[in-house]
């Protein structure tokens, strides 16, 4: 199917940037695990010379990924029309940041993954010299004039953040950027190309874990970049290939794989966590919840315009609580539940529960958790395509052992 293709995203997730085997016909790209390819001549090649540089199975996934993100590079403009697979999100989140200099300042979102975090302030402010500052993104007055008074080169946002699910204006933001000359990235892990496609928002490019939704089966590590600009493509391009943390091939075929069944699971995962959500609302020994689908959700609003399923609004699978109590309450609900498992990640078919104060946002200083409300009675649920009154039956019960 040609890049430009105007069907359904729904069919786009099983056909989009793909074709059929040209020696054998087979319909599913097959695994290609050779390192490196015969040439005829020194230079004359069939397209692919080095698996770091070149290879067939991680190429259909990342065209796969930059049709559902709607790059609109032509295969012309760039081999994998702006799509560039890694070996995990942060390989992603890497190579990206090396596309701004030693010394640069970077804007970025005040609640975020707790990884990301780590890599900018914890690794890259000592080993590039770069200045992260982070602000609360969902305050456009805010990161405008932020933008104007340090003038980042890059700006970094999460929508929905992990884990205290804010939602920012990607339209909005991607205007400062393009105004001021920045670069502007979107983390679309939590929401997929499903729920909001945030190059069609504006910003030049889009990180995803592709760990979580895109491969949806809890069983591969990996991350993807898509770009819409053609000059930030052979940028990509060069420094994938200079950096060389790609995605292998087997890896390669297992996003591919769960790509093609995306559509059916986000409308599931968003079905069942409403319904979840809007029972926790009102059980008694729940302080709060926060989901987007929620109208007490700050950016409600914001979200229902921003992420959308067959053109209504949809929210996504991942839920915020705060339970009433504090550790040891959460300690006993977390180690109650069966169907859910304590386990970091999300986004894959099978629901997860987790503490992120103490598991994936543990790297994040006490200090700055506090500041954005990540507190000990703070609990991060992922919830999978189960029958949706087994998972409220369970979560019922972990609460009643609270």
């Amino acid at each position: 199917m040609q890049e430009h293709d105007a069907t359904h995203i729904d069919t786009r997730c099983i056909h989009g940037g793909q074709e059929k085997c040209e020696v054998t016909g087979a319909v599913m790209p097959p695994i290609y695990t050779s390192s490196t390819y015969a040439q005829e001549s020194p230079g004359v090649h069939k397209g692919y010379e080095y698996s770091r540089s070149h290879n067939v199975t991680r190429y259909s996934f990342e065209r796969a990924i930059a049709n559902l993100e709607g790059s609109g590079l032509s295969r012309e403009q760039d081999t994998t029309n702006g799509g560039f697979a890694f070996s995990s999100g942060l390989a992603a989140t890497a190579t990206c940041l090396e596309m701004i200099d030693s010394g640069d300042c970077i804007l970025a979102m005040d609640d975020m993954y707790g990884g990301t975090y780590r890599l900018l302030s914890r690794v890259r402010e000592r080993s590039q010299g770069l200045r992260p500052i982070y602000i609360d993104m969902t305050n456009l007055d805010s990161v405008a004039s932020t933008v104007k008074e340090h003038k980042p080169r890059m700006i970094w946002v999460e929508s929905p953040t992990n884990p205290t699910l804010k939602v920012s204006d990607l339209e909005g933001i991607a205007r400062i950027a393009e105004e001021n000359g920045a670069i502007a990235v979107a983390d679309n892990t939590f929401a997929s190309p499903m729920l909001q496609r945030p190059l069609e928002a504006g910003m030049h490019v889009v990180m995803h874990s592709a760990t979580k939704y895109l491969g949806g089966h809890s069983d591969v590590v990996g991350g993807a970049l898509v770009t819409r600009d053609e000059e930030i493509a052979q940028r990509l391009r060069f420094l994938q290939n200079s950096i060389g943390s790609v995605m292998g091939p087997f890896d390669a075929y297992l996003c591919l794989r769960g790509v093609k069944t995306l559509a059916v699971r986000i409308q599931r995962h968003c079905e069942n966590a409403m319904a979840i959500a809007r029972m926790l609302e009102n059980h008694p020994k729940v302080e709060r919840v926060v989901y987007p689908g929620l109208e007490s959700h700050p950016q409600h609003e914001v979200a229902a315009r921003q992420m959308r399923l067959e053109g209504t609004p949809a929210f996504g699978g991942m839920i915020t609580i705060f339970l009433k109590g504090g550790i040891d309450e959460s300690r006993r609900f977390l180690e109650t539940v069966s169907i859910f498992a304590l386990a970091e990640s999300l986004g894959g078919v099978e629901s997860l529960i987790e503490h992120p104060a103490i598991m994936t946002h543990a790297s994040v200083p006490a200090e700055a958790r506090a500041k954005l409300g990540i507190s000990d009675s703070l609990v991060r649920l992922s919830v999978g395509i189960e029958r949706v009154d087994d998972l409220m039956a369970d979560l019922e019960r972990a609460l009643d052992a609270v």
